[in-house]
């Protein structure tokens, strides 16, 4: 059997296709595409049509190799959502998390659920962009829109709906809302009730591995598809969940996971939830995961500070429609190029918190890396190669603090951090990682996000009996390499 991962992050997406062959799991890229956000309205919004879209151009690729999937499952973010009317139509724009609506939102949610109380029930950390917060800045700013809504969607679960017509709340993605009980694993009514948001914008909660459907016949004809049966498999949707499942972990090994990208999620798997005040006070999360555990990590600013200075370096903008960055570089700077300017900054002292909401979506990253650390009292960066040495350097520390919190909260003894996703290319960050935590790192897979989905899929179909076993085909398939000092 083939199987199709559809992985989209927040720069840009893949067709992965996958299947097992004496013993391993063997991957191949049919198709990748650009995923920006674009500005609507007055607000940063995902391009929802383009998705789509461009999902089908992925599948039209795909047959034009030769190949027609068995199963397809979509990843991405999470928190970001699409309304739909009573006809199955959108209501409304899909505003991304990095929009400037919810800022004030928390103090607001604060005076009708506290935070003690809403992360009792449900164990997520606090962000700005939290769905919740989401939802009640839209109550206040746009409301006609929430009253013409008969559903909410997460943004995969939207992609998946637009493939087989079928909806569905796939749970990795749904914890993420903050609206979901931490021990139930359903909505929580009450807080729904408190926050006057309607029961019947969220339907019945699947579990990853259900199979939704199959594609729609006017999909099938549209991608070339006709005569096959192709069915839609819900992965963890979230694009985290996915990574983690594809974890090289050894049974019965306590180790961290950092899920490396354009966030950073660093974290250990568990088999409950910790909904503890000590871990609320440190602002951890537990989201759903796989196979009934709980990631318990904390989402940390990662690789986007290194993505936005490149991108201000080639006079880019993130955001299509808002005026590109004023200092463009004559040649256009590589990321590889940019991880050798810092290397050869790497002394340069000033640390800053990576996590600072500041840092969320500037108007210049590196107006706000250079005020950051004047306030530091530290050494200002004058060039591209020190700044980014800053944000390595603040992120290990970051990541090593992180570490060190999670001991202190479980209670538990870590010896080694796995590095998964397209940051664990990055040699410089996991080296710097290695110094600054004192633990045996390894890095990869890269794909980890797609692998994860495909791994769903295959256990879903019976190529693989359970987590264990593809986990155990996953090692034997791709490279996982000890960094060394």
């Amino acid at each position: 059997m083939e199987h199709l991962a559809i992985d989209i992050g927040a720069s840009s997406g893949r067709h992965i296709l996958g299947f097992e062959e004496n013993g391993r799991i063997v991957m191949r890229e049919i198709y990748r595409f650009e995923n920006r956000q674009v500005w609507k309205n007055g607000h940063r919004c995902w391009d929802v049509a383009h998705l789509v879209g461009q999902i089908k151009e992925g599948l039209k690729a795909c047959r034009a190799l030769g190949h027609v999937p068995d199963t397809i499952g979509i990843d991405t973010w999470a928190v970001d959502y699409v309304l739909l009317d009573q006809n199955g139509e959108l209501v409304g724009d899909a505003v991304s998390y990095r929009d400037s609506r919810t800022e004030q939102v928390p103090g607001i949610a604060e005076n009708i659920v506290s935070f003690a109380a809403l992360y009792a029930k449900c164990g997520i950390q606090q962000q700005p962009f939290n769905t919740v917060y989401q939802l009640l800045s839209q109550q206040r700013q746009d409301p006609g829109v929430l009253e013409k809504a008969r559903r909410l969607l997460l943004i995969p679960d939207y992609l998946h709906y637009c493939l087989t017509g079928q909806m569905a709340w796939e749970y990795t993605n749904a914890t993420t809302t903050s609206l979901v009980g931490a021990n139930e694993k359903t909505w929580d009514t009450s807080l729904l009730r408190a926050f006057s948001l309607p029961d019947g914008l969220f339907g019945p909660i699947s579990q990853p591995g259900t199979v939704l459907g199959d594609l729609l016949p006017s999909v099938k004809r549209e991608v070339g598809f006709d005569g096959h049966r192709v069915q839609v498999v819900l992965p963890a949707t979230h694009d985290t969940a996915s990574a983690f499942l594809a974890a090289p972990i050894l049974p019965g090994e306590t180790s961290l996971v950092l899920s490396s990208g354009t966030w950073s999620l660093l974290g250990a798997e568990r088999e409950e939830p910790l909904c503890s005040e000590n871990a609320r006070l440190h602002n951890f999360t537990n989201e759903g995961g796989a196979f009934g555990t709980w990631r318990f990590l904390k989402n940390s600013m990662g690789l986007w500070m290194l993505q936005s200075l490149r991108r201000e370096a080639n006079g880019e903008s993130y955001v299509k429609g808002e005026k590109a960055p004023e200092r463009a570089a004559t040649d256009a700077i590589s990321f590889a190029a940019l991880c050798d300017r810092a290397q050869r900054e790497i002394d340069f002292p000033t640390r800053i918190d990576p996590n600072d909401s500041r840092f969320l979506a500037p108007d210049s990253m590196g107006d706000e890396i250079q005020k950051a650390c004047r306030e530091a009292g530290g050494p200002v960066p004058q060039n591209l190669g020190q700044m980014a040495a800053c944000v390595y350097h603040s992120l290990a520390q970051d990541y090593a603090r992180v570490v060190r919190e999670i001991a202190h909260i479980t209670g538990d003894t870590y010896h080694t951090l796995h590095i998964v996703g397209g940051g664990s290319r990055d040699a410089l960050l996991n080296t710097l990682t290695k110094q600054q935590t004192g633990l045996t790192v390894t890095a990869g897979p890269v794909e980890a996000t797609a692998l994860g989905n495909l791994m769903m899929q295959m256990i879903c179909m019976g190529t693989f009996q359970n987590r264990e076993e593809a986990r155990a085909a996953a090692r034997r398939s791709f490279p996982v390499e000890t960094v060394k000092e």
